[in-house]
């Protein structure tokens, strides 16, 4: 048994932040009916990374565990189905700009009338209130309007983006976190409710700490590439074989650093003996580390500060950090096995919890394959009426 078996979500969001938070749910035990587009499906089905079957490796990413049923959102018939499925679910999940769905007929209101009990996360770009609501919205616009970009990269270099779609990906864990707290919230009051996600808003949370700075000094934080504007040492060096690595060291791991490295000057200083010291100093410690660092490899010198308790890290590339011995060992990669692609790799979902089954990697649904199966189980509609509706190309 998994933690949410029982739980059905009605799934109308597509590409990356709504699907993302509906894949966890999945591979979590909820049942997702994801809602696509007669024909072309969620767009993301389409986009790069293509497999040799013609399958996107990008739609496999967000979408296992769900089973994909199609509707035609324009056709009134298609949006009574989907409100009649409205009534057997316990969650809604959508994208769209807000009151799209209002003026079809499937907006919050019109579905908690039959539903009262339902919880319904809206995902957009900048919430259901304010003067951007509007506007449609993507990651990397929401980089740079957060402020994510700006701080991203070396201070002489322009601006940067994360190197993944970091925007999405927290908005995605965010709409999970709407999900769950409406069915808790459910369980106390026995009422469901509209949760308002602005991508918008959850970038401009994640500034928490480069907030605090500006709150604290006024501020506005600048980029500065690996290092940390309120510890030294923090920060990526680049070793004699060519590769980096990054050191994240406070007061207690001070003088070991300085003896790994043989810094005796630096460690003979009393002035930086503590962080407010070697902040005022950050270009002549960096300097030292700099040059001792490049006088080692990297392997040899990780091994020695960890043997002292000093944080470091290798700065590895995607491929070093899956065949990483630590991220074998916990099975975060795991497999699936598509009907037309066979077996593929995917990341696992990333809990693992006492007296439940472990969230495996699910197979992503081909378009519509469970159109009419739900249409039957959850509706009750006849092979006839199905038929009908598919010469309609309602579904």
């Amino acid at each position: 048994m998994k933690p949410l078996s029982g739980i059905t979500i009605l799934d109308f969001s597509r590409v990356l932040a709504g699907p993302f938070a509906t894949q966890g749910l999945a591979e979590l035990g909820a049942t997702v009916l994801k809602v696509e587009r007669p024909g072309r499906g969620d767009e993301s089905r389409g986009w790069e990374p293509r497999l040799p079957a013609g399958e996107s490796a990008y739609f496999f990413a967000f979408n296992r565990g769900k089973r994909s049923i199609t509707l035609d959102l324009k056709s009134e018939r298609g949006r009574g189905i989907a409100r009649d499925l409205a009534t057997k679910a316990d969650v809604v999940v959508e994208n769209f700009l807000p009151g799209t769905l209002d003026k079809m007929g499937l907006g919050y209101e019109a579905l908690s009338a039959v539903n009262p009990r339902l919880i319904y996360v809206s995902n957009t770009g900048f919430g259901q209130e304010g003067p951007y609501r509007d506007r449609k919205g993507y990651d990397t616009i929401f980089q740079a309007l957060s402020g994510i970009m700006h701080l991203t990269g070396h201070p002489d270099t322009p601006p940067a983006k994360a190197g993944i779609p970091v925007s999405d990906l927290a908005s995605g864990l965010w709409t999970m976190i709407a999900v769950l707290t409406g069915l808790v919230g459910r369980g106390t009051t026995g009422r469901g409710s509209q949760v308002d996600v602005a991508m918008m808003d959850v970038q401009v949370s994640l500034l928490a700490l480069a907030a605090a700075r500006l709150f604290a000094y006024d501020e506005d934080p600048v980029r500065q590439g690996t290092q940390h504007p309120g510890r030294v040492p923090s920060a990526a060096f680049q070793c004699r074989d060519g590769r980096w690595l990054h050191l994240s060291a406070s007061d207690q791991h001070w003088a070991p650093l300085c003896e790994v490295l043989g810094l005796t000057e630096l460690a003979a200083d009393p002035e930086l003996a503590a962080n407010a010291g070697r902040l005022r100093e950050r270009e002549r410690v960096l300097g030292a580390l700099r040059a001792a660092f490049a006088q080692r490899p990297r392997a040899e010198l990780a091994d020695a500060l960890r043997a002292r308790d000093v944080p470091v890290g290798e700065v590895n590339s995607v491929r070093e950090a899956i065949e990483d011995p630590n991220t074998v060992a916990r099975g975060m990669v795991g497999h699936f096995d598509h009907p037309a692609e066979g077996r593929f790799p995917a990341l696992r979902t990333p809990l693992r919890l006492d007296g439940y089954e472990d969230p495996e990697p699910a197979v992503p649904p081909r378009l519509g394959a469970d159109t009419d199966a739900v249409l039957a189980g959850y509706l009750g509609l006849s092979e006839r009426e199905i038929q009908a509706l598919h010469e309609e190309k309602v579904i």
